[in-house]
């Protein structure tokens, strides 16, 4: 059995999200944090080893007056954020465990995600070397200008929505991230085509949407109600105190 290191990403701005209480992983979604159901969905595989959680240094306050119980006990790494979200995965990149096979990435702001397609595309990445969840886009694309005219009708064909996780084998993201340079990057497997590795797609889920503004929430809890329930846990099991998820 192959084994994981999930880094967790929360340190960007939330800027369309709207709220002034909270940003978007540490918003409430059915009595608990959204990055919760997201750290919950790995924590108690087998297979992963070490879960990192990245969050804005000027976050780190307010997430360890809140949160600092459930780190402790579930053993999160909090790691801190860069400016921009490639220099982030690259300070958690930093904290991986020399000794895992793989390493997945996840949104913290996707809280909707079935241990089904999880299990798929580890599989994926352990075959291939990478592979990321995504979906066909179904609407019509409209390429817009700056005066809000459409430019273009874009065809479709071929084209899918990437989603995540994303999961690569540990040596070869290492790679992706060190021969990065300058080049920006909208997520990881990005980079990894970059260096000319095929990255597999694995059909995912429209129910798997992240979180980006507060509509999104009422969403998100009518796509949890329709997952898999998680096994019932035992007392001395850390997720079954659920006072400390709130």
């Amino acid at each position: 059995m192959a084994t994981y290191s999930v880094i967790l990403a929360a340190a960007g701005q939330s800027s369309r999200f709207r709220d002034k209480n909270y940003k978007k992983p540490f918003a409430p979604l059915a009595d608990r944090a959204v990055w919760l159901h997201s750290a919950e969905k790995f924590i108690n595989r087998e297979d992963v080893k070490q879960l990192l959680l990245i969050i804005s240094p000027e976050d780190r306050d307010t997430f360890d007056a809140k949160f600092a119980a459930n780190v402790a006990i579930l053993g999160i790494q909090v790691v801190p954020g860069g400016k921009e979200r490639t220099d982030s995965i690259a300070n958690a990149l930093e904290q991986v465990r020399a000794d895992v096979d793989c390493v997945a990435v996840h949104d913290a702001a996707r809280p909707c995600l079935a241990t089904e397609w999880i299990d798929k595309v580890f599989a994926a990445a352990e075959r291939t070397g990478a592979a990321i969840l995504a979906i066909p886009v179904a609407g019509t694309l409209k390429r817009v200008g700056r005066d809000q005219q459409v430019v273009e009708t874009v065809a479709r064909t071929g084209l899918w929505e990437a989603q995540t996780p994303q999961v690569f084998h540990r040596q070869l993201l290492l790679d992706a991230y060190a021969r990065r340079g300058r080049q920006s990057a909208t997520d990881d497997a990005q980079l990894v085509e970059r260096l000319g590795h095929p990255v597999t797609i694995v059909p995912g889920s429209p129910v798997n949407l992240k979180i980006t503004t507060r509509d999104d929430l009422a969403f998100a809890a009518q796509a949890l109600k329709a997952l898999p329930k998680p096994k019932i846990l035992g007392p001395a099991h850390p997720f079954a105190d659920d006072d400390l998820w709130r």
